[in-house]
């Protein structure tokens, strides 16, 4: 992958929330394919980890969307495969940190300013006001572009 192919990406990840999907659903979606899921599949999969795991407001969802990315990138499918795991968790590790490194948070309601930890269940009408006041598009860009560069950096291939 190449850092224009990255940057179509990161647009990809940011029009797909600007339409309507979830800040997970629009991370993984903008690289579902490279790892041949669906994607219905990936939508249907992310959708409740958006607004920090149902509007909870507790680990960002574009950071859960990078984590469903780690999986697929170091996949752990022998339980008992105590290294895989380890790459796994480190990767999560990684791109939570840069996270936090670039934003100061992980947390839902720490990036938006919130002071309550729950909300109700009823997402909030997407219009010009919400994304005047909310960070989210910038957010999922952010982790769009982490995980593009560590897939350049790592030399995955794709397809």
């Amino acid at each position: 992958m190449t850092s224009l192919e990255v940057k179509e990406r990161v647009e990809k990840a940011k029009d797909l929330f600007k339409s309507g999907y979830t800040c997970s659903q629009s991370v993984l979606l903008a690289y579902s394919d490279i790892f041949g899921l669906d994607g219905r599949t990936a939508a249907i999969l992310s959708a409740p980890f958006g607004g920090g795991m149902g509007r909870l407001r507790e680990v960002c969802g574009t950071v859960s969307g990078m984590t469903m990315i780690a999986g697929l990138l170091c996949p752990l499918e022998n339980a008992v495969d105590r290294e895989m795991k380890k790459r796994n968790y480190s990767l999560v590790q990684k791109f939570a940190e840069e996270f936090r490194t670039e934003n100061g948070s992980i947390i839902c309601r720490e990036l938006l300013g919130l002071s309550c930890r729950r909300q109700d269940p009823e997402p909030s009408e997407r219009n010009d006001d919400y994304y005047r006041k909310r960070p989210c598009v910038d957010l999922v860009g952010c982790a769009a572009e982490i995980v593009g560069r560590y897939i350049c950096e790592s030399g995955f291939r794709h397809g």
